[in-house]
């Protein structure tokens, strides 16, 4: 059987992605006010294995899951990539075969989002993006799951992203085509997001606008959304400090949004930089929510790569 990989949020139908949110936010009513390692009453994943790769250090996703993975009743194991043979030469896809006769299912966050197509190409088990230089498809459910949370379906809602037009940026321009929500993305002209991935979702019917004027893009938004301005991996730390600080999310900022709008930002954060202490620790700042949300969502989405939903 052909193994169910989520690798990005384009790849999936637009019913795929509302079973996965609607299982995550299920999910987390169930558990209210319990342990966090108690598993959850059905355990549908007893049995399963989950390996983690990680070419990339992580707190949340690392955490998420491997809480997730416990609470479904499975097992999870972390493979840091200079541990294993992949930091040793072995290619990919060779590693990919290995490992997908040895657990259910592979988890990777890693540099470059070739890696993974071809990892999952050559796997056997289900493959889930973690992260990669590309897209970040796990934040966007939480992220998704967290915006409903607080304000109900997504739907005609208008989300705005200010700053870098990084992963976590494509993975809202695939979703906007998905949910039908309005997208407005403000970036430096060198900072823009992939001119592919917006004709790709436009073509689609996207309701997306992708312009240089904060102010615009911001006007009447029921969600704000930043990121760090420096990711690891990025070498141009100066240009990026110069070209950003226009985009920050500021007391000001936020005011020309809608008077309920909600503040994101999936961590972790630099106070002061992309966004200021006021917001981010204000009372429309959800990102606490968002971060939980994680294990929510990984749980969603590893039930849906092993065919239990």
């Amino acid at each position: 059987m052909t193994p169910r990989h989520f690798l990005d949020i384009a790849s999936l139908s637009r019913e795929e992605l509302r079973a996965i949110l609607d299982e995550a936010l299920t999910r987390k009513a169930a558990r209210i006010d319990w342990p966090k390692a108690k598993p959850d009453e059905d355990k549908p994943l007893d049995g399963y294995a989950l390996a983690m790769i990680f070419q990339k250090n992580s707190t949340r996703t690392r955490v998420s899951f491997e809480i997730g993975m416990h609470q479904l009743g499975g097992q999870s194991i972390v493979l840091n990539a200079n541990d294993t043979q992949l930091g040793r030469g072995e290619t990919v896809e060779d590693t990919a075969r290995v490992l997908s006769r040895m657990v259910d299912c592979v988890m990777i966050r890693a540099n470059n989002h070739q890696d993974v197509l071809d990892f999952a190409a050559a796997s056997d088990a289900p493959v889930i993006n973690g992260l990669t230089d590309l897209s970040h498809p796990c934040q966007i459910v939480a992220d998704i799951m967290t915006i409903e949370e607080w304000s109900g379906d997504i739907a005609g809602k208008t989300i705005t992203w200010l700053g870098d037009g990084n992963n976590v940026c494509t993975s809202f321009i695939h979703a906007a085509e998905k949910l039908d929500f309005k997208l407005r993305i403000a970036t430096p002209p060198n900072y823009a997001p992939r001119g592919q991935e917006l004709a790709v979702a436009k073509a689609a019917g996207a309701d997306i606008e992708a312009h240089h004027d904060a102010a615009k893009a911001v006007e009447g938004a029921d969600v704000v959304v930043t990121d760090t301005w420096v990711s690891m991996g990025d070498s141009d730390k100066d240009a990026r400090m110069a070209a950003l600080p226009p985009y920050a999310v500021d007391e000001t900022m936020m005011a020309r949004a809608s008077k309920d709008a909600l503040f994101l930002h999936c961590l972790p954060a630099h106070r002061g930089e992309e966004v200021t202490a006021a917001v981010i620790d204000g009372e429309r700042s959800a990102v606490w929510d968002e971060a939980e949300n994680r294990i929510h969502a990984q749980k969603a989405v590893l039930l849906w790569c092993l065919g239990k939903l």
